[in-house]
């Protein structure tokens, strides 16, 4: 492997690290402000992304919970994913990257991918269907905004899974007949 492609994969789990580091954050913020919205309602307004659903909560606890939940799920399993690219940057070795660590590793990275695409997609529809009803959601916008995104990303993840398991079955073959 040479010098540039080697400082190029230093630098992709550095900023995997540093995003990974983020999403947690922002899960472990978002976590916070739902249970301090529980106990404390009159402060959440000054907690992460002001994140204000007290009237919602007011008018409807179960449109809260279920609007909080799809927030909450969300981040988290983008902070799962996260950590399995992590996991997988520690125990990839270019030098043979066809394994079937890697393999396992690349399906689940596009199993959450497609999750978080598709549950993102849900909520943004259960959103409009509330805003119809008569609920402020325009603070909810910026946390599934991107499900189309994440469903193309699982698509193409899910490719690149499938070749690696051909190139696996390739290795493995070529290895018994040597």
């Amino acid at each position: 492997m040479s010098k540039t492609n080697n400082f190029i994969f230093v630098v992709l789990h550095i900023v995997a690290w540093l995003i990974f580091v983020g999403l947690c954050i922002e899960a472990g913020a978002l976590i916070v402000n739902f249970v301090y919205s529980l106990f404390k309602p009159e402060i959440v307004a000054y907690l992460y992304e002001k994140l204000d659903l007290s009237d919602m909560y007011a008018r409807s606890k179960w449109a809260y919970f279920g609007m909080y939940s799809f927030i909450l799920v969300i981040s988290v399993m983008k902070a799962v994913m996260f950590y399995i690219v992590i996991r997988l940057l520690i125990k990839l070795d270019l030098a043979k990257p066809f394994s079937s660590f890697v393999s396992e590793q690349i399906s689940l990275i596009s199993y959450f991918t497609f999750s978080i695409g598709m549950l993102s997609f849900i909520a943004r529809q259960t959103a409009k269907n509330l805003l119809h009803r008569g609920y402020e959601i325009d603070q909810l916008y910026k946390f599934w905004v991107d499900s189309q995104a994440f469903i193309l990303m699982a698509a193409v993840i899910y490719v690149i899974a499938t070749i690696f398991k051909k190139g696996i079955e390739l290795q493995n073959e070529q290895d018994l007949t040597v």
